[in-house]
């Protein structure tokens, strides 16, 4: 039995809509990433702060036009986008904030769900020679508890090539750049972090490492002398002879004899005991040769090319001058004459 004839193929039918189907997957892309991009992409980092007005009755979408024309955002649609997938917007609110360019999502609604303040930033000051346990205190003042702070740093790795391979950082201290910081209302404690580590490496990218490098010293390990010149150093003149005394005991193979690593090791930096001094830590650095494990504090710039480039000379021995308002040393490449000193300008 004959059947019927096939129909022809409308190939312009056909090819209608495979074209109506790509740019529905197209659009359908482009949102998702547009989406995705806004939550999860790391780069760019936040930048500076500018301050966004929003008018009385703006609606989710002139709020994002807004804060895109401001550089807070990067995409107003994806922005929207968002903001309507988690079901936010409604209680945005009016007023004039202070936000940075590239500003996290969740900061952007945290901030417009509250409501502006009447500063939408606060300082925080973390002066050089902090632990991290000083700036831990430092940070409650603008909000951030210490175990908000000690979460950020759980989150965050030392700036990328900083470390030589096979070294490793066993924590963030001497990477957390000290400066003064504005911080949002509410302080972020991942924020604050992401600042002073990108402070670091802005910083650090000026320092020159080479003659360090000729001796067989990384950059950790410049770090780590840095610490100490930062706590046993007071005169700025004095930095770059204490990191002499440190290169020089180094390659005489004696300890160090820093008193400021049994301070970190005890946890303050108090004045130390009788048995302090013994202490069974890797950081009592009056026993132990080397360097510390890690650096015992986060120290500023002066101190880190102070460590980068000691002072040319023999010194092995200082002693603080009594009485001296800058808190200079004495310093010495003879340790008879360095107990002579010490024996005729007695602390007690």
């Amino acid at each position: 039995m004959a059947g019927y004839p096939p129909q022809p193929v409308n190939r312009r039918r056909l090819l209608a809509l495979a074209v109506v189907i790509l740019a529905v997957i197209t659009v359908l892309a482009v949102a998702w990433w547009g989406i995705t991009s806004l939550v999860s992409d790391p780069a760019p980092t936040p930048g500076t702060p500018v301050a966004v007005t929003i008018p009385q009755g703006s609606s989710a979408t002139q709020i994002a036009e807004i804060l895109a024309a401001a550089g807070v955002v990067r995409d107003a649609g994806a922005f929207v986008d968002q903001v309507v997938a988690d079901g936010l917007g409604a209680a945005f609110r009016p007023g004039t904030y202070t936000f940075r360019t590239n500003e996290l999502y969740r900061r952007i609604v945290e901030q417009l769900n509250a409501g502006p303040a009447e500063s939408s930033a606060s300082q925080l000051v973390i002066p050089e020679g902090y632990a991290i346990w000083d700036v831990e205190a430092a940070a409650e003042k603008v909000g951030i508890t210490p175990k908000q702070y000690q979460e950020a740093l759980a989150n965050h790795r030392p700036p990328e090539g900083f470390l030589d391979a096979g070294e490793s950082a066993a924590t963030l201290e001497g990477f957390l750049f000290p400066a003064t910081y504005d911080v949002g209302i509410p302080a972020d404690a991942d924020q604050l972090v992401e600042d002073q580590l990108g402070a670091f490496e802005a910083n650090l990218a000026s320092v020159d490492f080479s003659y360090a490098e000729s001796r067989q010293l990384t950059r950790y390990d410049v770090l780590k002398i840095a610490s100490l010149i930062e706590r046993e150093a007071r005169a700025p003149e004095d930095r770059r002879k204490v990191s002499a005394i440190i290169y020089n005991r180094l390659r005489a193979d004696m300890p160090t004899g820093m008193e400021s690593g049994i301070q970190y090791a005890t946890g303050a930096w108090g004045i130390l005991t009788a048995s302090d001094l013994k202490l069974d830590s890797p950081y009592n650095l009056w026993v132990e040769r080397g360097l510390p494990p890690t650096p015992i504090c986060n120290p500023g710039l002066a101190s880190i090319e102070a460590a980068a480039n000691p002072a040319k000379v023999d010194y092995l021995y200082m002693y603080a001058i009594k009485g001296d308002a800058k808190g200079r040393h004495y310093f010495t490449n003879n340790y008879e004459d360095f107990l002579r000193y010490q024996k005729e300008h007695p602390y007690s």
